[in-house]
C-alpha cells in the first residue's frame, strides 16, 4: 500500500529531527517504487539500500539516486526520460532532498491512501 504524504511536511519532519525521518523517508520510498516496478530487475529493498550506502559511505547513494530516478520515468509511463540523469546530477551537487521531493510526488499519483 503507498501512502500519500506532503511532501512539505516530509521535508520539515526531516529537518526536525536532524535526517531521522529522512532515513525512514529513503527507506519508504524504495520499497514504494519497487512495488510499482516489479519486473524491474534492480529490487534491493530500502533497508539494503540505506545499509549500502552507509557502507559505502555514499557512493551507493549516488548509484540509488540514478536507478531510482529511472524507476521514476517508469512510473510516470515516460519511455525515454532524463530523470535518471537529473537525479545523478541533483545527488552530486548535494540535492538529494530535491530527488526525496520528486519521488514522492510521482508516488502520491499512484496513492491507495
Amino acid at each position: 500500500m503507498i501512502k500519500n504524504r506532503n511532501i512539505a511536511l516530509a521535508i520539515v519532519f526531516t529537518i526536525l529531527t536532524c535526517g531521522i525521518y529522512g532515513i525512514y523517508w529513503f527507506i519508504t520510498l524504495t520499497n514504494n517504487l519497487n512495488q510499482l516496478t516489479p519486473e524491474d530487475a534492480y529490487q534491493t529493498s530500502g533497508g539494503m539500500a540505506f545499509l549500502f550506502t552507509l557502507i559505502t559511505c555514499g557512493i551507493y547513494g549516488i548509484y540509488w539516486n540514478y536507478k531510482m530516478g529511472a524507476k521514476v520515468d517508469v512510473v510516470k509511463g515516460i519511455e525515454n526520460g532524463n530523470s535518471a540523469i537529473l537525479f545523478l546530477v541533483l545527488s552530486l551537487f548535494g540535492l538529494g532532498i530535491v530527488n526525496y521531493c520528486i519521488m514522492q510526488s510521482a508516488l502520491n499519483e499512484h496513492a491507495t491512501e
